[in-house]
């Protein structure tokens, strides 16, 4: 008998064909055979390629090939046929990859997946290594027309580049393209590896095309990707304390967009089999990079919306609290078990992701939004689509890159630019499951009932007019302070600013105080160090504020403070409103009825605590509402009768802590389950109701041994 290792031929290595898959883009499908190709020893070519509508790949043949003579036997018959040379190759690999655009995605398939040659050892071996690159080719032709010869040539080049696997006779073809005159670098189409051969210190790290135009590209993030939109449409994000063009949101193409909600439908199966303890501890690990990150944050978040540095701190601490509550969120995702229902029969329920959710987010809190919609989302197993507001989406890709660093999966977040387009291709695709919206009134019922149509899970908070009522028994100082702060803060952009104070009894002992503490906040840039109150984002909210308070007087209210003409030194061309205090509103103002956004305070006077309920009751807009008193009962009457969704007693309304869930009513609020919070995680899951029963027919008898069962 034969030994065993003897009798066994010593296979080659196997050189595998890279996984087919479905792809983004032309590149990246491009990119995936290519870093495979490496991996496996092989290095693959374009073989053809039509732009957008498909590309073969070979291989780049390179390294030794099998069965280069021919056996005895197998030349026997083909006398007439010609010689090859002993150290000839033979046929080109027969390897072909082909990717196929179809329907906006690209499609890699494996038409033949063997070579005829065996792999690389040390990819550096393959001919493509052995190229000059552009500034090689130059200082060849330099030191040719200095009289070097070839071998003096490489050994100088070599100086500068010792990994060069360049041969004189390599020299000698340069040298003769160079006598033709061409000193051009021959473009070999071929994925080749890098090596310091090929690049240089500076070169080796190269920006992404949406980093290195100016102004910058914001870029869509598809599949865990970063890629600069082909659009020709943008808009500009302008600094509204500078007027200057910070950077340019494309408008994503329907493609693009489709693509990005293919890359969410692709992971999800794999995002949600990741176990709970994984995903968590990559929200851990976010939250620790959003901490580190934080001044960048900030500055982004001022740079792009004009709110001052504290108030930017404010917003990204706030959406910092939801991810820290998304760590813990485990807990509320545990259904209930009821065991033996029926006979032998036990019931459970559990709770599932939805699959792809998506999120619209308005302009007044870059980081919180984005961070109260998806980080819930991912964290419950589902992937995601966000679509930033085109005013300032700087803070959402900050936090998209963050959250990949973190460990989030390719495809498990997604970004996408736009308007109105953009949001009805949301509404409408059948693979979104569910849409989160914060904004605008009539885009809110738009896109509610838009969505609802397609049978998708959507809640939308939508516009808002706060209201504070103040008793004649408030303490002056903290009410007016707080009446201040939440008027004027963020220069009232945001949803939860007290834009009307209600004054029970009379106003006259109220309104010369109040007046003196709105005039000592410093309006200015929010860069700098001293800013309380920035500019407003926009020309054209500028204009519509200034427009609604000229209304407003010329409906008969009393305007005491002006700030409409206010001039900030460094910055006149910025967007800023100074504080403006209306007087002696009525509800059936126009003011009174629509939010707005500025920082404007409107003051009414009434003579009881059940007229200004009823007053509130009967606003539409009206999300929150507060009550200053140094009264329990007052405040125990206002807090049962008053119909609002968020209330506060001598404290101005405020977006609560994550744990308790934000809420809002009526048409502020449209949808049935509501934002963050433990219903937060109820939105972006659905119950699952399974009922069992085991038929397994043991029997179970005692055994003659004590205490021992057996069964049949």
């Amino acid at each position: 008998m034969m030994d065993g290792d003897n009798c066994l031929d010593e296979e080659p290595p196997q050189m595998l064909p890279p996984p087919p898959g479905t792809f983004v883009d032309r590149e990246e499908l491009i990119q995936h055979v290519g870093d495979f190709a490496v991996s496996q020893g092989y290095v693959v070519t374009i073989k053809q390629s039509k732009r957008d509508k498909f590309v073969i790949l070979g291989c780049d043949r390179g390294g030794v090939y099998r069965n280069r003579r021919k056996t005895a036997d197998d030349s026997s018959g083909e006398q007439h046929s010609r010689k090859r040379k002993t150290a000839s190759r033979l046929t080109n690999c027969p390897f072909e990859a082909m990717g196929k655009k179809d329907d906006g995605l690209w499609i890699l398939t494996i038409k033949n997946g063997t070579h005829n040659h065996e792999p690389l050892k040390d990819i550096s071996e393959h001919p493509s290594a052995r190229r000059f690159n552009e500034n090689e080719v130059l200082l060849i032709k330099e030191m040719t027309e200095a009289g070097l010869k070839p071998r003096q040539i490489l050994k100088r080049l070599r100086q500068s580049n010792p990994e060069l696997m360049s041969t004189p006779k390599h020299v000698y073809n340069v040298k003769a393209k160079i006598r033709q005159g061409n000193v051009t670098v021959r473009n070999f189409k071929s994925l080749r590896p890098q090596t310091s051969a090929m690049i240089n210190d500076d070169q080796a790290v190269t920006e992404p095309s949406w980093r290195l135009r100016n102004p910058s590209r914001v870029p869509n993030l598809i599949g865990g990707r970063f890629v600069d939109s082909q659009s020709f449409s943008s808009i500009d994000v302008i600094n509204p304390a500078t007027q200057q063009v910070v950077s340019q949101v494309p408008f994503t193409t329907n493609e693009e967009f489709r693509a990005a909600v293919f890359a969410a439908k692709r992971t999800f199966p794999l995002w949600r089999s990741t176990s709970i303890a994984s995903r968590r501890r990559i929200m851990f690990k976010f939250q620790e990079l959003i901490r580190r990150d934080i001044d960048k944050l900030a500055m982004t978040i001022t740079t792009e919306h004009g709110k001052p540095l504290k108030d930017a701190y404010d917003d990204v601490w706030r959406g910092l609290e939801v991810v820290e509550h998304a760590c813990g969120s485990a807990s509320t995702q545990i259904g209930e078990f009821a065991p033996n229902v029926s006979k032998g029969i036990d019931s459970y329920s559990m709770r599932e992701p939805l699959g792809v959710c998506a999120g619209i987010c308005p302009a007044e809190f870059p980081a919180m939004i984005p961070l109260w919609m998806f980080a819930f989302a991912v964290t419950c197993g589902n992937t995601f689509v966000l679509k930033p507001s085109e005013k300032d989406p700087g803070a959402s890709v900050v936090l998209a890159e963050l959250a990949m660093e973190a460990g989030l999966p390719n495809g498990v977040l997604n970004i996408v630019h736009g308007t109105n387009d953009i949001l009805n291709s949301i509404c409408d695709h059948e693979d979104i499951k569910a849409i989160t919206f914060s904004g605008p009134e009539a885009a809110g019922a738009y896109i509610y009932a838009r969505a609802s149509a397609c049978r998708k899970r959507a809640q939308c908070n939508t516009g808002v007019k706060n209201h504070a009522v103040v008793m004649p028994d408030a303490n002056m100082d903290a009410t007016l302070n707080a009446l201040v702060a939440a008027g004027f803060g963020a220069a009232g952009q945001k949803c939860m600013a007290l834009s009307m104070a209600i004054f029970v009894g009379g106003l006259s002992r109220w309104e010369s105080k109040l007046v003196e503490i709105a005039k000592t906040i410093k309006v200015n840039s929010g860069k700098e160090p001293n800013a309380e109150l920035g500019p407003v984002i926009s020309k054209q909210m500028r204009e519509r504020i200034c427009k609604s308070i000229q209304a407003s007087v010329e409906c008969g209210a009393r305007l005491v403070l002006d700030g409409r003409d206010i001039v900030v030194p460094g910055y006149e061309q910025g967007n800023f409103i100074g504080p403006t205090i209306l007087c002696e509103v009525r509800v059936d103002m126009d003011c009174c009825k629509d939010e707005s956004f500025g920082p404007v305070l409107l003051c009414m006077q009434v003579e009881s605590l059940e007229e200004a309920i009823n007053i509130i009751n009967r606003n539409q807009n009206c999300s929150g509402a507060s009550i200053f008193t140094s009264s329990s009962l007052t405040a125990r009457k206002f807090q049962a009768e008053v119909e609002v969704g968020q209330v506060g007693i001598n404290v101005p309304v405020s977006d609560p802590l994550p744990v308790a869930s934000f809420i809002g009513c009526r048409p502020s609020f449209v949808g049935d389950i509501g934002f963050d919070g433990k219903v937060g995680i109820h939105f972006y899951t659905q119950m699952k109701r399974v009922t069992q029963k085991w038929n397994d027919n043991v029997n179970v008898v005692e055994s003659t041994e004590e205490g021992s069962l057996l069964t049949v």
